[in-house]
């Protein structure tokens, strides 16, 4: 049973800092990628950023770029989010997803985590 839990989330000022986790597990992730999207009340889904598990390669949507860094540790089969200069824009329920075809399209996602809330408020 494949599994991705999401953690890291919480309440931060504006222009603090959040590192979310992304625990994957339940099947081999080599051949996939590991995208992070987000959600505020009220909105769709979107994109932030993506990883393929076995380049390394990135993806960022354009409202992250320069302030969000996307990474894998293969050993621990686990993807982050490092967020930096957060703004209150930001603030949504962001979730973790895995996709076995090359796409940043919310519907490509195979699987998904239960998300973990980020709130950037003063």
């Amino acid at each position: 049973q494949v599994q991705l839990d999401e953690s890291g989330g919480g309440l931060v000022q504006p222009g603090g800092s959040l590192r979310l986790s992304c625990a994957a597990s339940g099947r081999t992730f080599s051949s996939y990628v590991l995208g992070w999207f987000r959600q505020a009340p009220g909105k769709e889904r979107e994109f932030v950023a993506a990883i393929w598990w076995s380049t390394g390669n990135t993806y960022y949507a354009d409202s992250v770029k320069g302030r969000f860094t996307i990474s894998r540790d293969n050993a621990k089969s686990t993807v982050y989010l490092q967020m930096n200069s957060l703004k209150p824009e930001d603030t949504a329920l962001y979730y973790c997803a895995a996709s076995s075809i090359s796409t940043v399209l919310a519907a490509g996602y195979d699987y998904w985590g239960q998300g973990t809330q980020v709130t950037v408020s003063s």
